[in-house]
């Protein structure tokens, strides 16, 4: 792959992710039916708006490239306090959140999606 078809990649899958999470977000914050299922978790009221909220503004952030990183940390830590409740409530089956963190590392590595192409050494063989 070139490099400029990385770099765009990598960009597409920034993008990706974010308006999923952020659309996720929405519906999980707005919906009458997540409303709904979320009260029947036992939890506090407040906490599915709270957490939503900082999660739309995550995704808001992680989408513009020069606030990426910051709003990049601030959905691993999202996605971790989501991955907790969901265990601590007995739905184990994180694996979309486990999913949405590594593609969030994946893109903090390579920020504003630039990917540096380093050369193989050969003698490594």
């Amino acid at each position: 792959m070139n490099q400029r078809a990385a770099e765009v990649s990598m960009i597409a899958l920034r993008w990706t992710l974010g308006l999923i999470v952020l659309w996720e977000s929405l519906v999980f914050v707005f919906s009458p039916a997540s409303i709904h299922h979320f009260a029947r978790t036992g939890l506090p009221h407040w906490i599915r708006p709270a957490l939503g909220g900082v999660e739309i503004v995550a995704a808001l952030l992680f989408l513009l490239p020069w606030t990426e990183a910051f709003g990049g940390r601030l959905l691993l830590l999202v996605f971790a306090v989501a991955a907790v409740i969901h265990v601590l409530h007995g739905s184990f089956d994180v694996s979309a959140l486990v999913l949405y963190a590594v593609v969030v590392i994946v893109c903090m590595t390579h920020p504003n999606g630039r990917i540096r192409e380093t050369p193989i050494d050969s003698s490594a063989h």
